[in-house]
């Protein structure tokens, strides 16, 4: 039997339609405040998480978004749906900003679609929760964890990942450089640098202890990846904790295909931890037009001595 081809190869068209969002998590690091809601629910200033990452893959020019969902996330769905009563409450009222502001979280052109992550079984399992929505197609991955902000006035991350997708026909990964000393808690990639911020992949380990490797090139949450990672992910199996890693995928998908990493031009908060989400807080609030100046003002009059 001939081996059927995979990723790249078996694609008649390269355009990036579609973007998964992970979001089955339980957010245990946030407990109590994730005991009745979803982590990505958990709004930085007045938008959730999870819309920032729907917002950064629209702006890259996707239009179906699909939701890896678990039970106690029917907020996620409630969000990206037309709330009827609120519309009519806020057009009654004359209300026209906020009604326009709510009608953007669902453009007219964008579809949800939502599929259960039955058993919490890693990253990996969640992405292959998604291979018959996905299809034949090239598809993102974004986790609303890392919350991901372009430069000013610039593309936003994975729209700059999606030109380079475009450009290579190659799987790209989001990577930034970290200390030596935090090596073991990201995927590490290794490889050829093509050009300043281009590496062509040659190796992938998930969480290797600092002596394992020489690389500082860590994964962040941004994936745009080629159809034949499902098989990948499948024969690797389970890994690191019995669970079933995307990083494992992505090292079998090695041997096949080129994979690109990217070292994006912008910012990350690693909002699964508390610290990360209330650094974006603070930073993002200090951008919003509505609070930024009387917000600058309350922190610096926190530096003054009373």
């Amino acid at each position: 039997m001939t081996r059927q081809k995979t990723g790249a190869q078996a694609l008649n068209a390269l355009t990036l339609n579609k973007a998964v969002f992970p979001v089955a998590g339980l957010g245990t690091r946030f407990l109590p405040a994730t005991k009745a809601q979803p982590k990505e629910m958990l709004p930085i200033v007045d938008k959730p998480l999870i819309q920032y990452a729907v917002e950064e893959a629209y702006q890259a020019g996707i239009r179906h978004m699909i939701f890896v969902t678990g039970r106690s996330k029917r907020a996620i769905e409630d969000h990206f749906d037309t709330a009827y009563e609120l519309e009519n409450e806020l057009e009654m009222a004359g209300k026209a900003a906020l009604l326009s502001l709510i009608r953007e979280v669902q453009p007219a052109d964008m579809l949800c679609s939502y599929i259960r992550q039955p058993r919490a079984l890693g990253l990996g399992h969640a992405v292959l929760c998604a291979e018959k929505l996905v299809g034949q197609e090239p598809f993102a991955v974004l986790l609303a964890d890392d919350l991901m902000i372009g430069q000013t006035s610039g593309p936003g991350i994975l729209s700059q990942m999606a030109d380079v997708f475009y450009e290579t026909q190659q799987s790209v990964l989001a990577v930034q450089e970290v200390p030596s000393e935090q090596v073991h808690r990201y995927g590490i990639v290794s490889g050829e640098l093509l050009r300043p911020g281009k590496t062509q992949v040659k190796r992938i380990v998930e969480k290797p202890r600092a002596e394992q490797t020489d690389s500082r090139l860590a994964v962040a949450g941004r994936y745009i990846l080629t159809p034949g990672i499902f098989d990948m992910i499948k024969s690797a199996g389970k890994g690191a904790l019995g669970e079933i890693q995307l990083t494992d995928g992505i090292a079998e998908l090695l041997k096949h295909e080129g994979v690109i990493a990217y070292n994006y031009l912008g910012k990350r908060f690693d909002c699964g931890s508390k610290l990360g989400f209330l650094q974006a807080t603070v930073e993002l609030a200090l951008k919003h037009p509505e609070v930024a100046l009387e917000f600058q003002a309350y922190l610096q009059a926190l530096k003054t001595p009373v």
